[in-house]
Order: structure tokens, then C-alpha cells, then sequence
């Protein structure tokens, strides 16, 4: 890592920040509504978002700065094993077709702004979508928190903010200043802002992708030789482990991991808070069928990213963080310019989720905690006024979460997230299909996933770490590593099944459904969509 400030490269980073904050606050004029105080407009950018717009917004959304630093930084770390994020998003698409047209058409019927309020209109049972809230909001936050990990690690390979002896304030002053804007703007113009911001950013990303993928290996001899020397870095053994590093192939043993992990995260990547806020911002059901189709671009791009890792490899990056490996590589292999360029990608690539992240976070505390057990008569200006401020405070959580917590235990805190937010996929999907689950046997399973994947998670041990070390445990019954997620998901489905049938017998009170059965195929046009959610919504809390 060089020493002292990359001038030229800062300076280049800093012209695309401010660009982009500029852009964030003008986004407030972009397409105004008429009544700016509602969460429609503010939380959902008035349900306008044509098919291009969504694209972006939702490829800012689902591919983040994490994403870019991550998954090479996996395959630098460990081999091969870390392109399960490729084939997790091939299978994602597929499985989003069946069911997201579905919830944007009810979800505009009955002006529903979360995965929540839908819960409770379809089950009539407040408990079970306040279950899914917090589960939303549990989930996001380290997710956020790891979106400022990845401007931290773009600032430190730049030389800003001194060393490890520096004083703490001055070290993360930029990254106090990143936030505050990110906070100022977001709370200015609501999801406009990473809508907008979202074009430059991916624009960015793809420009970087394209001169990397050509150019790194022209200047390292060609893929032959990188392989060449990721092979052989492979093999040599880790003394923290006594095995081998990695591989290029996964070995016979990891794959039931390999499989389980995709397939879990394919799931779950839908059932984000942040991943529905940007599908409900669109205004017909035709723009998120196209969305499906289209959004396989980014994995694509992915795919190509991931190669980077090998490259870091091959290009002989040395750092003791892994999530440096890929800025440092830049750095190294860019003239200063572009490698401005290319942090500015990342930087730009923090903020945009970021920022949806928390108007999501802050949507669902509004609708399902606020309006549902609070202050149940709150006016549309009310929602709105109080989303804004969770909106500021779920970003202060985040910073604090980044600022105080050892950053590899924060990564792998990240890997809960995925292992939470899939315990509302029996209530969520399959609401959206049928109403035979009872409400009570779906909060059941989805406590008994919760309590299992996280007291799982808690018992792996890694090198570094006693408790939360991966994502990765034996499976019971079957005695193959598996991803924690997926299993508790599985006892979530079986207990949610098994108990329906117990209570369906019992007769016990199943609640009352809100919606029709047309509901869940209406479109934009179609007369009595996007009607306001009524102040209190049958069913009682449970």
C-alpha cells in the first residue's frame, strides 16, 4: 500500500462525490409531486419509476459496494468457493418472476409501502407482521453498516485519515463526512436521490468492469498466468488453518456448502426490505416482469468482477484485510485517474443502497411498529415526518455498529442478515399464493428459524472469532456442512406445516384476509388500484 495521500486520486473521488451530492439534493425537484408528504412519495418516489429507472435503481440496490469489494475479495482470500454469489443471482430471477408481480399488483390495490403491511392485510394478524418488521429492520442494519465499511476501505487505500496510531477523529472524519451527506440528502429527497444517484453509479461501475477485465490482464501476461499463480498461491498452506489456502474448484467437501449457500441466498435476497422498497416504487406490473428479465446483466458483470480476485493474486496484493485487496489492486494497477474512478465506483456504489436501505428500514418501523401500536390515527404528513427522522437514526446505528465493532465481526454479523430475513419467506411468499398457513403457525415457524439460525450461527468458530465465525454448520440429519439459513428454513416450513394442520383441526380464529384474488393480478390502469391502506386494519394482535 503506498504511503502518504493519493492526491490525484482523491481529487478525482472527491469531484464524483460532490457531483453526486449535488445530484441528490436536486432530486427532490425530480418529478415533485403535488403532495410531497406522504411515504408514497417520499418512501416510494411516488410508485413512478418507469422500466429503465427501476433497472438501475434496483441493480444499485442488489449490487452493492459490499458486493464489489466482497465477493472478489472471497475469491482472493479462499478460491473459487466465493463465486456462489454467480449462481445465486442467476437463480433469483427465475424465482422473483413468479412471485413480484404479484406483491407490487396488491401491494398498489391497497396502497401497502412494506412486506408488513401486506402480512397483515392477507393474515389479519398485526403480531405476525410486527415479527416481520423487526425482522426487516434487524436484518438491514449491518447490511447498511457494511455499505460505510466499503468507503472506509476505498478511503484507507487512498491515505486518508492517517494510520492505525491516528486519533479516532480524525481518522474516520471523512467517513463522518460521507455519512452526514448520505443523511442530508436522503432525508431531503427520499428514495429520488439513490433513483437518481443510481444512473452515475452503475455508469461508473460498468466503465470500470469493462477497462479492468481488459487491461489488468494484458498488464499481468494474460489469464494463463494469472491462474498460474492463484493456483499455486492456493496451495501453499494457512497457518492459522494447516490446510491449504483455497482452490480453483471447490473441493468435493464444500459443495453441499457451495449449493446450500446459493440457493439460501437466492431465497432470501428478495425478502430485504430495501429489495421490495425499490420493486414498489415501480408504476405498472409489466415494468417489474421486464425488470426480471433484464437484471441478469448484473450477474454478468459479477461474474467478471469475481476475476478480480484472482487478479489481486496474481498482481501479488498483500493486505491483512481482505476487502483492501481489491481497491489496493486498483490502486496498483490503474494510473492514479482512473483508479480515482474506480473508488469513486465504489464509493457511489455504498451510497445508493445505503440510502434505500434505510428509507426501507425506516418505512417498516413507520407502517408496522409507529402507525400499527403507537399512534394508529397518524396522518400521511405524520408517517412521513417520522419515517424521515428513523430514516437519520437507522444510519447513526449503522455508523456507530462500523465505528466501534472489530470490521470481522461485522462482515460476518452481515451473514446473519441472510439467515434472518429468510424466516419471513413462508409468510410473504406464501401469502402472495395461497391462505391456507395459519397466522400462528407461521409466527411459530418463523420464531423457531430465528432462534435456530442465530444460536447456529453463534456456535461457529473460525480462526479469528469464537461466536458468529460463518455461515456455514453440519445439518442435522444428513451430516453434510450446510448453510445455516437453509436449514432454518427448512424447520421454519416444516413447524409453519405441522402446526397449520393442528390449528386448522383445533379451529382455531385464522383472521380475516383484506384482500381478493383479483387483487394480485390488477394493474396500474385498472379502476380502484392504489387506494389508501385504512387507518386500522382488521385482525388483532397475536
Amino acid at each position: 500500500m503506498n504511503d502518504g495521500v493519493n492526491g490525484v486520486a482523491l481529487g478525482v473521488f472527491i469531484f464524483f462525490f460532490l457531483a453526486v451530492t449535488v445530484m441528490g439534493f436536486l432530486a427532490a425537484r425530480w418529478r415533485k409531486a403535488e403532495n410531497e408528504h406522504s411515504l408514497d412519495e417520499w418512501g416510494l418516489g411516488g410508485r413512478s419509476f418507469g422500466t429503465w429507472v427501476t433497472w438501475f435503481l434496483l441493480g444499485g440496490d442488489l449490487y452493492t459496494a459490499y458486493t464489489f469489494v466482497a465477493v472478489p475479495a472471497a475469491i482472493y482470500a479462499a478460491g473459487a468457493a466465493g463465486f456462489f454469489a454467480v449462481p445465486y443471482t442467476i437463480l433469483v430471477y427465475p424465482l422473483i418472476f413468479t412471485f413480484l408481480p404479484r406483491l407490487w399488483s396488491v401491494s398498489h390495490k391497497h396502497g401497502y409501502v412494506t412486506t408488513s403491511d401486506f402480512v397483515r392485510g392477507r393474515f389479519g394478524s398485526k403480531g405476525l407482521s410486527l415479527a416481520v418488521a423487526l425482522t426487516g429492520i434487524l436484518a438491514t442494519m449491518p447490511y447498511i453498516a457494511l455499505q460505510l465499511v466499503g468507503i472506509q476501505a476505498v478511503l484507507d487505500v487512498m491515505g486518508v485519515g492517517g494510520g492505525e496510531n491516528t486519533n479516532w477523529f480524525i481518522k474516520d472524519l471523512p467517513l463522518l463526512i460521507a455519512f452526514g451527506v448520505l443523511a442530508a440528502y436522503t432525508y431531503s429527497s427520499g428514495l429520488r436521490a439513490p433513483a437518481l444517484i443510481a444512473f452515475v453509479k452503475d455508469t461508473l461501475i460498468y466503465i470500470v468492469i469493462a477497462v479492468a477485465i481488459i487491461y489488468i490482464p494484458i498488464k499481468l501476461g494474460g489469464f494463463d498466468d494469472i491462474f498460474a499463480k492463484a493456483s499455486e498461491a492456493y496451495s501453499q498452506t494457512n497457518p492459522a488453518t494447516g490446510a491449504p489456502r483455497g482452490s480453483l474448484v471447490p473441493a468435493e467437501a464444500g459443495q453441499w456448502t457451495y449449493a446450500t449457500l446459493a440457493l439460501g441466498s437466492a431465497l432470501a435476497l428478495f425478502m430485504y426490505p430495501h429489495s421490495i422498497t425499490a420493486t414498489l416504487s415501480s408504476k405498472s406490473r409489466e415494468v417489474i416482469r421486464r425488470n426480471t428479465t433484464i437484471l441478469p446483466l448484473y450477474s454478468l458483470m459479477l461474474g467478471l468482477l469475481a476475476l478480480l480476485g484472482f487478479m489481486a493474486i496474481a498482481a501479488g496484493i498483500k493486505v491483512q484485510n481482505g476487502q483492501l485487496a481489491i481497491p489496493q489492486l486498483f490502486e496498483t494497477m490503474f494510473p492514479d485517474w482512473f483508479a480515482g474512478v474506480a473508488f469513486a465506483a465504489i464509493g457511489i456504489g455504498a451510497l445508493v443502497p445505503a440510502a434505500i436501505m434505510s428509507i426501507a428500514a425506516a418505512n417498516l418501523f413507520t407502517r408496522n411498529i409507529y402507525k400499527d401500536f403507537i399512534k394508529p390515527d397518524a396522518t400521511p404528513a405524520q408517517e412521513t415526518k417520522v419515517s424521515k427522522l428513523v430514516s437519520l437514526l437507522v444510519k447513526v446505528g449503522a455508523l456507530a455498529f462500523v465505528l466501534t465493532m472489530d470490521k470481522t465481526v461485522a462482515i460476518n454479523f452481515q451473514l446473519l442478515g441472510g439467515i434472518w430475513i429468510l424466516q419471513t419467506f413462508p409468510a410473504l411468499v406464501g401469502g402472495l399464493f395461497t391462505r391456507w398457513f395459519h397466522r400462528w403457525a407461521l409466527l411459530a415457524g418463523w420464531a423457531v428459524g430465528m432462534v435456530y439460525g442465530t444460536v447456529a450461527a453463534y456456535g461457529v468458530a473460525s480462526p479469528t472469532q469464537k461466536h458468529f465465525g460463518g455461515s456455514a454448520k453440519e445439518i442435522p440429519g444428513i451430516g453434510e456442512i450446510g448453510y445455516i439459513g437453509l436449514t432454518a428454513f427448512v424447520l421454519n416450513v416444516v413447524v409453519t406445516v405441522v402446526l397449520t394442520f393442528v390449528l386448522k383441526a383445533l379451529k382455531a380464529p385464522d383472521g380475516i384476509d383484506e384482500t381478493k384474488p383479483e387483487d394480485y393480478t390488477a394493474d396500474a390502469g385498472d379502476p380502484g388500484v392504489k387506494v389508501e391502506l385504512p387507518p386500522a386494519t382488521a385482525g388483532s394482535a397475536h
